[in-house]
């Protein structure tokens, strides 16, 4: 089987650059690597994730949201990434099952212990190999946000960045709580540089690898 890593974090943590900048490097050095992110990833989870982040006029209970986030989840673990594990590949996942817990249970306050069960089933148990917590600061985060939007000319937050500045606080508490576990979980600082992220993100792949070009 191939090697699943994830990368969570709270908004503006540096998650997505930091997890195409490992696919570009992984790649470069001839490994099988695919680069996937949530929600989304599959027909169906285009679709839904269209709804999740983007449509203000559809109204969404915070059960309704995670069972969303859920069915999207499903198709997604069916469709590509348990193919592209068995086919002995890298996949790294730009959010995964823990950011349900994070935003829907920590941040919206539903039962953790149900919503366990709900991804449970969705995912069929499959469990990241290694995840990434990007941590930083709940207004660093906002602030680079923000900031990266504008400087993109990008539209509007989407409906979790317009959240109230608790909410974003509760999140990142949730992850920091969940991290502390250990196990799978490596808890990086956010405020560092980017290439400081990179180079320990980098020495703790290498140590699950194959040792074929597993150089530093």
């Amino acid at each position: 089987m191939g090697l699943f890593i994830t990368f969570e974090g709270p908004e503006g943590c540096g998650k997505t650059t930091q997890a195409q900048v490992l696919f570009h490097r992984l790649q470069a050095k001839g490994y099988p690597v695919v680069l996937l992110r949530e929600p989304g990833g599959t027909a169906l989870g285009e679709r839904i994730r269209e709804i999740l982040l983007h449509a203000a006029d559809v109204p969404l209970a915070p059960r309704a949201e995670a069972l969303l986030f859920a069915a999207s989840r499903a198709q997604f673990v069916v469709e590509a990434i348990r193919p592209h594990l068995a086919a002995d590949r890298v996949v790294i996942c730009d959010r995964y099952a823990d950011s349900t817990l994070a935003y829907q249970g920590y941040g919206r306050g539903l039962d953790l212990a149900a919503l366990q069960v709900v991804l449970d089933f969705a995912t069929g148990g499959l469990v990241p190999d290694l995840t990434f917590l990007l941590d930083l600061p709940t207004e660093e985060g906002l602030r680079r946000k923000r900031q990266g939007a504008l400087l993109a000319g990008l539209p509007d937050w989407d409906r979790f960045e317009q959240e109230e500045l608790a909410f974003h606080h509760q999140v990142r508490e949730g992850y920091r709580q969940m991290a502390a576990a250990g196990g799978r979980w490596v808890i990086l600082d956010a405020t560092q540089s980017l290439a400081a992220v990179e180079r320990q993100i980098w020495h703790q792949v290498c140590q699950r690898l194959p040792v074929k070009g597993a150089s530093r």
